[in-house]
């Protein structure tokens, strides 16, 4: 009885009771540079020295693999060669949120 005891409050304290979609964190996280429609208008634009990606340019997006959008969302701009100012999300949200991001941006440029 101890031991499943033991496994159940593991299972509570590791699992998160909600986990939040990637467009509740693209609209959390990213829209402060991409902006709310992801567009690349977001409120931080004017400050910043390199314009973020417009998430909803077919064609920009398309020629990005989901694997190079997951690891710039997990490792920063710096992990594919691009801005500084894109940071690393990796101690914020786990592979499965950013996971939910990347299909998220696949809806916002309607590109696959």
């Amino acid at each position: 009885m101890k031991q499943l005891s033991l496994l159940l409050l593991s299972f509570f304290i590791t699992t998160p009771l909600y986990a939040a979609s990637g467009e509740e964190n693209y609209k959390a996280y990213c829209w402060q540079c991409h902006g709310m429609q992801g567009d690349g208008m977001g409120i931080n634009i004017e400050n910043m020295s390199v314009q973020p990606r417009d998430h909803t340019d077919r064609k920009s997006m398309s020629a990005r693999s989901d694997a190079e959008l997951f690891k710039v969302i997990k490792e920063g701009g710096l992990s594919i060669d691009k801005s500084v100012l894109m940071p690393p999300w990796a101690d914020v949200m786990s592979d499965a949120e950013i996971k939910a991001i990347v299909k998220y941006l696949r809806k916002l440029c309607d590109c696959s």
